[in-house]
């Protein structure tokens, strides 16, 4: 039995049984891997996978165990080689955020500046995905840390922590009569068409459930993953947006005008999803508490340390209260942000770890 043996097996999985892909994906042979699982199952006894003309089919129900045993094998292993390269290349080494577009575009940019500047031999590859990619690429270990608004779904695996918040504002085209309202209304919403994310981001969800709670139809004409698309559909009069404030620059975007909406729905809450089977190089504990000062490496260790009683989280709206309520505002001085007014800079509130 070997660490390739285990290796072959992970991959197989992930590969959906696919042996060509595997042997591409590790720079092999397929019947050297098919050797080696056919070693392994004969010194275990049992056998891995169904076959079928000499293809694999399937996993046995004693394989899958086999299989998840093999996964925390290689996973301790790749956790063993990080902590050395903690000890051995301090500042230097890779780290890989996997991170939706609004997330990518207007968020963390400040962030990785400051970041580079600290540590100039750290590579940071962000990885542009939807909430569901995220979760498979945190959990195989393909990326460090996961960036969105979304909740994570509900595995053990995952921890979240909530580290911006942001309120919601109504963009429109410079000049629009929705400008004239002293204070909207979700009557006066429901009477344009929305431009918005698809069913898949939280953003959307946010709209749709504020719209439901009073009764009303919106009318959603066109969906998108990317707020910058949204906001030039928006341009172009195809209608109206609910985004993220965060998202409004009254200095780039000239054709448009942001009207505030917090009063009508729930903020947007930037979160990072980590992985708690997976070893954090030293750098992605301070890249974590630049995106929050609040967060520190012993308050991201304590709560990676905890194992939830219950994974996942109830409903979307008791889950921002509970988060909202567990939070506490930031009394660092540079989170004092003066009240949001239409074309002005967009604020923005820390978050705190929850006690």
């Amino acid at each position: 039995m070997n660490l390739r043996q285990m290796q072959y097996l992970c991959e197989i999985a992930k590969r959906e049984l696919n042996i060509s892909a595997v042997a591409a994906a590790l720079h092999t042979n397929q019947p050297g891997i098919s050797k080696q699982v056919k070693l392994l199952e004969t010194e275990l006894g049992i056998e891995i996978f169904v076959r079928s003309r000499n293809r694999l089919s399937g996993i046995t129900p004693h394989g899958r165990k086999i299989i998840e045993m093999a996964q925390g094998i290689t996973n301790e292993v790749a956790n063993m080689k990080a902590v050395s390269r903690d000890v051995v290349q301090k500042d230097s080494g890779s780290l890989v955020i996997a991170v939706t577009h609004t997330q990518a575009r207007y968020v963390l940019p400040e962030v990785i500046k400051r970041f580079t500047a600290r540590y100039p031999k750290v590579s940071i590859t962000m990885r542009h995905a939807d909430p569901e990619k995220i979760t498979e690429m945190l959990l195989s270990g393909a990326a460090d840390l996961g960036v969105t608004t979304n909740d994570p779904p509900a595995l053990r695996e995952l921890a979240v922590l909530p580290v911006r918040e942001f309120k919601r504002v109504v963009v429109v085209p410079r000049g629009h009569k929705l400008l004239r309202s002293r204070r909207l209304t979700l009557k006066e919403l429901a009477r344009h068409p929305i431009v918005t994310y698809e069913p898949a981001f939280t953003a959307r969800e946010i709209v749709v459930r504020a719209f439901d709670k009073a009764k009303l139809e919106p009318k959603l004409v066109i969906s998108s993953i990317d707020a910058d698309v949204i906001k030039t559909c928006v341009e172009q009069g195809m209608g109206i947006a609910v985004l993220s404030e965060v998202t409004f620059d009254a200095g780039r975007d000239l054709n448009l005008a942001a009207i505030p909406a917090g009063h009508l729905f729930d903020p947007s809450i930037t979160k990072i999803w980590l992985c708690r089977k997976h070893y954090l190089r030293r750098y992605a504990y301070d890249f974590i508490e630049m995106c929050n000062p609040r967060w520190s490496r012993s308050a991201v260790e304590h709560l990676m340390a905890e194992r939830p009683t219950t994974p996942g989280v109830t409903s979307p709206r008791q889950n921002l209260h509970a988060m909202r309520k567990s939070l506490k505002n930031s009394k660092d001085p540079q989170t004092r942000q003066k009240p949001h007014r239409r074309g002005g800079a967009v604020p923005a509130t820390y978050a705190n770890p929850i006690d």
